[in-house]
Parts: C-alpha cells; sequence; structure tokens
C-alpha cells in the first residue's frame, strides 16, 4: 500500500483564463449570500478593523476559525504584525457598523462610544450579539488576498436560546436579514 501524498500547495491555474474576467467573477460572487464580521485587532497605532463576509468555522477540535483580507486592505500590516483578533458577528440592527467599517480607516474607530479594549488590547464593539477572540495561527497568501487561521480563544455570546438580533447578510451589494422558511 502507498501513502498517500500531501497536497499540493501551490495553484495550479489552467491555461486558458481568457473567459472569466474580474468583473465576470466578481458579479457571479455577489449572488452568493455572506454574513457580515468585523475584525478588530490592536496595533502600535491605535485600534484597527475592517469588514469581512469570508469568515468561516474551519475545525471544531481545536476550535480555528477563518478569514480574508485584501493584499490592498489598508488593515493588512497591521494585522501581520498581530497576534489575535476579535471577529464580531453583527446583528441586523448593525449594519450602519458594517458600513462604517467599509469605510476608510480613519472613520471606523472615530466614535469611542461605539467600542471598548478587552484587556488582551483588542477592540471590542458594543451591542455585538456574539465575538470572538483568536490567536492568529497562519497567515496565508493566496491569490490577491491573505487567508487568515485563527485559534479561538474566548467566545462572548449573549444570545441564549432567542437571539437579540438576526445576523446582519451581504447579498447583491446590500444588507438583508434572514426569515425562516420554516413554521
Amino acid at each position: 500500500m502507498t501513502e498517500a501524498q500531501p497536497p499540493a500547495t501551490d495553484i495550479q491555474i489552467p491555461d486558458d483564463l481568457s473567459g472569466i474576467t474580474a468583473e465576470l467573477y466578481r458579479a457571479s460572487m455577489r449572488h452568493y449570500p455572506a454574513g457580515v464580521t468585523v475584525v478588530t485587532l490592536g496595533s502600535a497605532n491605535g485600534p484597527v478593523g475592517f469588514t469581512a463576509t469570508s469568515f468561516a468555522s474551519l475545525s471544531l477540535e481545536p476550535p480555528l476559525v477563518s478569514f480574508n483580507i485584501a493584499h490592498t486592505s489598508s488593515s493588512l500590516t497591521a494585522l501581520q504584525a498581530a497576534d489575535s483578533v476579535v471577529v464580531h458577528f453583527l446583528g441586523e440592527h448593525q449594519h450602519d457598523l458594517a458600513k462604517r467599517f467599509a469605510r476608510t480607516a480613519d472613520q471606523r474607530f472615530s466614535d469611542r462610544s461605539l467600542w471598548t479594549t478587552l484587556d488582551t488590547g483588542e477592540p471590542v464593539l458594543h451591542g455585538t450579539p456574539i465575538w470572538i477572540r483568536a490567536t492568529i495561527q497562519q497567515l496565508i497568501p493566496i491569490g490577491d488576498h491573505t487567508l487568515v487561521v485563527g485559534l479561538v480563544t474566548r467566545v462572548h455570546d449573549n444570545t441564549d436560546e432567542q437571539p437579540s438580533a438576526a445576523p446582519l447578510l451581504y447579498y447583491r451589494g446590500r444588507y438583508y436579514r434572514p426569515t425562516s422558511l420554516e413554521d
């Protein structure tokens, strides 16, 4: 019996990608709804944060999460220097907060009444139903983004069995709230 070979780490790009333009790809991806998160971290220059719709639970044992950050993001350098982040799962009542963190960096933390700081140094946004703190385990440059893998070290969940707000979704360039299809 032969041993399984580890997967290749390099992306193999087909010879002909002429039919897949960035515009076509972006337009297609807009049809996939995503939950909205805000990632925050402390840095030598103050708090840093950005919206991320690429968040995913990666592993239960150990508890790992992932998200992506564009190589053009003004937050990338601070993220590369950080040891940990807080990922906020936004509720429908926080769509203005999602918009704030999608704007230019100098406006994101300008209203001090919207956040506080953990004893570990990361900013935490008030009113967020669920947030997790994660230590950064891997930063993997891939394509025009960096994939971030984090080990969850703390979970704050004040939703109990009845969430105080529905999750915030992003779909086709707009914010939405989900509605149940069940009775």
